[in-house]
C-alpha cells in the first residue's frame, strides 16, 4: 500500500503542488492525482496520518467541497419554502473513500443537491472508524470527483444506552457529549441524537414516557450550540427503531417538553418508528422478510414537525426495503431515510469479493453480540457479518481494481437509482439557495 511515511516526506512531495501556511492549492491536478497516497495514509499512515487528514480537510476547503450543515435547507422545508424530495443518507460501513466516490459520480449524472454521509456511534466501534478518519475519506471522495459544494458528514444515532443510563445518567450523557464534541471537530456538522432508548411506556402521560428523551435532547442541543463552529443540524428520536410505532401526539409531547428545556435553536427533524427494522427482519435462511410500513406515520408526523418549523420526519432501517417503495417516501413528506445494509450486502454477496468465507468463519468463531442460541446459523451470520469491517478493514482497502470496479458500479447504480426514486434529481439548485457552507479550518498538527 502506497504511503507517505512522515509529514516531512509529505510535505517534500507536495512542495509545489500546495502551499501550507497560509493553505492553498496550487496545482489542482497534481494534487488530485496524490489523493488516493494522501487518503491511505490517512487511514493507515501511523505517523503520517494526522498529517494527510489535515490537507485532505484544507484542500478540500480550498477546492470547494466544504464540509456543511444541512440545516438551511431543512429550516426551508419547514417553512414550505422547499420540498418535494427526501435527502438520503448513507451509512458508510467501510470503502468509504471508494464508495463515496461513486455516490458522488451518481450525484453529478442526476444533478442531485442533498444527500449525507454518515456513521453511527456503534459502528464507528466495530468498523474500527472514528469521526477523524471518516471525514478526511468523504472528503477525499470528493475532491477525487471534482465535486463543490457542501458536503454533509452526519453522526447518526449518537445512542444513549439505557441499562447504562439508568443506573449513571450523568455518566452516559458525558459519553454522548465527549463523542458529539470529537465528531464536530472532524466536521461532522449533522448530529442524531438518539434518547428514543430512554423512553418508558410504562408512565402514566406519554409526556412523563417521553421525559428523559427530550430532557437529554435538549441538553445535548444546547452543548452542540455551544461549541459549533457553524450552525449544527441536529436530530430527536421519539420511538426507538425496531419497536412501537410513533405517533403524532408522542412528538408533540417530546417537542413540547423539548422547548421547556431549550428555547433556542432547537432541532431540525425527528426520526420515528414506523415499521422497519434496522438490517430488515432476517428470516431463518438469512434472506429479508417483507415488512409493513406505515407511512401515514411519516406524513402525520411531518406536518406535526412543520408546524413548529421543523423539516419533517426521518425513516431508519430502510435500505433492505424492495426498490418500488422508494418513492413513497418523498409522497409521504418524510425529510430524510437512513440507508446502510443493502450496501454491505452488494459488496459482501458480490461473486467477484473473495473474503466472505473467511468472514463467515470469523463470525462463527467469535460470536458477536447478534449470534443468538435459537437461530439459524444463516440469520446469525446475517445479523453478525457487519461486524467484520473493523477485522478486514486492511484487506478491504487493498483489494485490486478487478475485484473494486465491478462492485462499485452496481453500488453506483444503486445510488443513482435510489437518488431518482427519492425525487432528487436536479435538486443542487435548490440546495444552493439554501445552504452556503462555510469553510471551518481546524488545527494544523505538528510536522508542517
Amino acid at each position: 500500500m502506497d504511503l507517505f511515511k512522515s509529514p516531512r516526506e509529505m510535505v517534500e512531495s507536495l512542495k509545489d503542488v500546495i502551499t501550507i501556511e497560509p493553505f492553498a492549492v496550487k496545482d489542482r491536478g497534481r494534487f488530485v492525482g496524490q489523493i488516493d497516497k494522501l487518503v491511505r495514509t490517512a487511514v493507515f499512515g501511523d505517523g503520517a496520518k494526522e498529517a494527510a487528514r489535515w490537507i485532505i480537510r484544507m484542500g478540500a476547503n480550498a477546492l470547494g467541497a466544504v464540509s456543511a450543515s444541512i440545516q438551511g435547507l431543512y429550516d426551508a422545508i419547514g417553512a414550505g419554502r422547499a420540498g418535494g424530495f427526501t435527502v438520503p443518507a448513507h451509512n458508510l460501513r467501510g470503502l468509504v473513500y471508494d464508495k463515496a466516490r461513486a455516490l458522488f459520480r451518481a450525484a453529478k449524472s442526476l444533478d442531485a443537491g442533498p444527500f449525507l454521509f454518515e456513521i453511527a456511534k456503534s459502528e464507528m466501534g466495530y468498523c474500527d472508524l472514528r469521526p477523524a478518519e471518516y471525514s478526511p475519506c468523504v472528503l477525499a471522495a470528493a475532491i477525487k470527483e471534482g465535486w463543490e459544494g457542501p458536503v454533509f458528514i452526519q453522526g447518526d444515532h449518537f445512542q444513549f444506552s439505557a441499562k447504562e443510563y439508568f443506573k449513571d445518567a450523568a455518566k452516559v450523557t458525558d459519553e454522548i457529549k465527549k463523542l458529539t464534541k470529537e465528531a464536530i471537530e472532524a466536521g461532522f456538522y449533522n448530529i442524531d441524537i438518539d434518547s428514543s432508548t430512554l423512553v418508558v411506556l410504562e408512565r402514566p402521560t406519554v409526556k412523563e414516557q417521553q421525559r428523559d428523551n427530550y430532557e437529554r435532547a435538549a441538553e445535548l442541543t444546547e452543548f452542540i450550540r455551544g461549541i459549533q463552529p457553524v450552525e449544527v443540524s441536529v436530530g430527536g428520536e421519539i420511538g426507538e427503531v425496531g419497536k412501537k410505532n410513533s405517533t403524532v401526539e408522542e412528538f408533540e409531547a417530546y417537542y413540547a417538553g423539548y422547548r421547556e428545556k431549550w428555547a433556542g435553536k432547537p432541532i431540525s427533524k425527528m426520526s420515528v418508528q414506523t415499521g422497519t427494522s434496522h438490517g430488515g427482519v432476517v428470516a431463518a435462511d438469512g434472506s429479508r422478510v417483507q415488512v409493513d410500513i406505515d407511512f401515514a406515520v411519516l406524513r402525520e408526523i411531518s406536518r406535526a414537525c412543520r408546524g413548529h418549523g421543523l423539516g419533517g420526519t426521518v425513516q431508519h432501517g430502510a435500505s433492505t426495503l424492495p426498490e418500488h417503495l422508494f418513492d413513497q417516501f418523498p409522497k409521504h413528506e418524510a425529510v430524510e431515510i437512513h440507508l446502510a445494509t443493502e450496501f454491505q450486502r452488494m459488496v459482501f454477496d458480490h461473486p467477484k469479493f473473495p473474503l466472505k468465507p473467511q468472514m463467515v468463519e470469523w463470525c462463527r468463531k467469535n460470536k458477536p453480540a447478534e449470534w443468538k442460541e435459537g437461530q439459524t446459523e444463516a440469520q446469525n451470520v446475517e445479523k453478525s457479518i457487519k461486524r467484520v469491517w473493523g477485522p478486514f478493514k486492511k484487506e478491504i482497502w487493498s483489494l485490486p481494481s478487478d475485484v473494486l470496479g465491478p462492485i462499485l458500479e452496481g453500488l453506483e447504480g444503486k445510488f443513482r437509482k435510489l437518488m431518482t426514486l427519492l425525487n432528487l434529481k436536479g435538486t443542487r439548485k435548490v440546495l444552493a439557495q439554501h445552504v452556503k457552507p462555510v469553510p471551518v479550518s481546524p488545527p494544523k498538527p505538528g510536522g508542517l
